[in-house]
């Protein structure tokens, strides 16, 4: 009698813990997954420019650098163009810090009359692939640029449409490496223009 009553009680306290593992597992899989947002961290409002809380050490400490360069009392305009050349190119090819393929890095620098179209081509292109992680659950393997030299800057002339012409406009060149070459360009030729008080990306090779 005694066996038997033993055995009902182990029996009772087994199905006890496989309901109360499967209300677990229900609970977990029913529950609202935490999701990341992008904030903004930091913001050089004059110039249009912030800083997301998502991006990477490496391109936090180049923004500061950039906030360090336009908060003289004269900026030193090459200091500028280069500093935003290296900022452009390392955050639009560096994807692992993106959180979907809509999170396209370098807009902030894009000249307002070709952000549409930049935007359009970026999420067709370079950032088409990209997953979400949006839960921080992303494996995907996406490349993260380490460092951008600038090679060249050549002045030239520069014509949008028929109503704007910068005589001083700046065509870029530069190299950029990769934490793994994942076949991703190494080279580019960017092309800036002055916009108000800025200057501002209009093409990009």
């Amino acid at each position: 009698m005694k066996l038997k009553r033993k055995v009902k009680v182990i029996l009772v306290l087994a199905i006890i813990l496989i309901i109360a593992g499967l209300a677990f597992l229900a609970y977990e899989s029913f529950k609202p997954k935490e999701t990341r947002t992008a904030t903004v961290e930091n913001e050089i409002e004059e110039y249009g420019y912030t800083l997301k809380s998502t991006r990477n050490n490496r391109y936090k400490k180049m923004f500061q650098e950039l906030q360090n360069i336009l908060n003289k009392d004269e900026v030193d305009e090459e200091a500028y163009l280069e500093q935003i050349s290296k900022m452009f190119i390392m955050d639009f090819y560096t994807l692992d810090d993106k959180l979907a393929n809509t999170d396209v890095g370098g807009i902030d620098f894009v000249h307002a009359d070709a952000k549409t179209n930049f935007l359009e081509k970026a999420e067709d292109t370079v950032y088409k692939y990209v997953e979400s992680d949006i839960y921080g659950n992303r494996d995907q393997k996406l490349p993260e640029v380490t460092e951008v030299t600038v090679e060249n800057i050549e002045n030239i002339e520069y014509t949008i449409g028929t109503d704007f012409t910068d005589d001083n406009a700046y065509q870029v060149e530069v190299s950029l490496k990769y934490k793994e070459d994942m076949d991703y360009p190494t080279k580019a030729t960017l092309i800036f223009v002055h916009e108000d008080n800025k200057l501002s990306l209009v093409e990009m090779e």
